[in-house]
């Protein structure tokens, strides 16, 4: 019999959780916790810093970085703050609305980061290989349909998502081999015949992560050939300085995303996926706002501004 939306929460699904271990993951809770804070002051600073900073809110780089921030919190608020209350309660149980809802804005999140990390590499791009017409290009005008764009393509993909995974029958075991409900091993738990939507996930998922991944890597490639062309050392440092922080968190995002999700459904392995899972929906979130700020002189002088000047710089 399919489970249908309106059945009550003990009729849902079973995470598995983090380890196959239940006795072990107590000692989670303090660690994620922490990395969720951690995710939620800096991600949240870095946006207020550039929004109530009018130079730096109209400069392209930071408009994206600041949507970034924003995605960040998302990806991160769809997942953990459920493992942490099932770690606590000592409960592995979701609801079928529930796991739903956190499919889906999983989802809106994840695919935007995807759209929005394409957008500040093409904006590198403008940026350092047309330096003249920057300014035209980037405009404030484009810059908010470009951001636009990205909202609205993850929109769109997590609703496509949501409702052909709602049309589907549950009817053997229920346990999700991860710590939240995402497409792939919800699939597999379907008792239907999911041969459509495992061809669309597939094709989408291709289009919003090795689509998104591709604009970047040209991007760079054309960047790079520039910068190449660059006669003095410090020109070269100058230019490749403003792309490394951003070239770290696509290694850090595209690498875990597309190893997990650009390939078939049957293909899901818990315990990899597991851990990659965590890479991106908890630990890139948190690192990111620390790897655009360590190093940019800029962020550092609107955080001690906005600190009242009690934040030293750092070497």
């Amino acid at each position: 019999m399919a489970l249908q939306s309106n059945e009550t929460c003990f009729y849902g699904f079973i995470l598995q959780g983090l380890s196959s271990e239940p006795e072990n993951e107590h000692l989670f809770l303090p660690i994620f916790f922490f990395i969720y804070l951690m995710v939620l002051l800096g991600n949240l600073l870095m946006v207020l810093v550039i929004r109530y900073n009018a130079r730096l809110y109209q400069t392209p780089m930071y408009f994206f970085l600041s949507h970034l921030s924003l995605t960040d919190v998302g990806l991160s608020s769809s997942t953990v703050p459920k493992m942490l209350y099932n770690l606590l309660m000592r409960t592995r149980n979701i609801c079928y609305g529930g796991c739903l809802a956190q499919m889906f804005f999983f989802a809106i999140f994840g695919i935007t980061e995807g759209f929005i990390l394409s957008t500040m590499a093409y904006d590198r791009y403008v940026a350092i290989c047309h330096p003249f017409r920057y300014a035209v290009v980037m405009n404030q005008k484009t810059c908010i349909l470009l951001a636009s764009g990205c909202w609205l393509l993850g929109f769109l993909h997590s609703l496509l998502y949501t409702v052909m995974m709602s049309r589907l029958s549950f009817c053997a075991s229920r346990e999700v081999p991860n710590y939240f409900c995402d497409l792939h091993p919800l699939i597999k738990l379907s008792c239907s015949d999911t041969s459509t939507i495992q061809m669309t996930t597939l094709i989408s998922g291709t289009m919003t992560m090795v689509g998104p991944f591709t604009v970047t890597v040209l991007s760079y490639a054309l960047i790079f050939y520039r910068v190449l062309k660059i006669p003095s050392a410090s020109g070269k440092h100058k230019a490749f300085s403003t792309c490394g922080a951003h070239l770290t968190t696509v290694v850090l995002l595209f690498g875990t995303v597309i190893a997990v999700y650009v390939r078939p459904s049957s293909a899901y392995s818990g315990t990899k996926v597991r851990v990659m899972s965590v890479a991106y929906t908890a630990v890139t979130p948190m690192l990111n706002p620390f790897i655009y700020s360590l190093r940019n002189s800029e962020i550092q002088q609107a955080l001690r501004k906005c600190l009242g000047g009690h934040l030293k710089p750092w070497n």
